[in-house]
């Protein structure tokens, strides 16, 4: 085989390798970007009961209580303290 044509040849096998190498690269990103966004689509969860309803963030542990029935507790969205603490490890 001809030097130069073997040499075109590496030389183009490699930016190829490259090429692609950096395309994957890409689309690994934008599927990255898409799962972060689909965990801030499911932040809430609404939680209820009989007697109340309890709007949990899963991000920041928080979380508001609502009681349905005025005998039963207050009818205003309350914020509850979180089971977790914030010094745990």
């Amino acid at each position: 085989m001809n030097k130069s044509l073997m040499s075109f040849s590496v030389i183009f096998l490699g930016l190829c390798v490259v090429l692609s190498a950096w395309i994957i690269s890409q689309s690994l990103k934008s599927k990255q970007k898409e799962l972060v966004n689909q965990s801030d689509k499911f932040r809430y969860e609404l939680i209820s009961s009989q007697n109340n309803i309890i709007l949990f963030d899963k991000q920041s542990g928080e979380s508001w209580r609502k009681f349905l029935l005025p005998m039963e507790g207050p009818t205003d969205w309350e914020k509850q303290q979180s089971p977790v603490s914030s010094t745990a490890k």
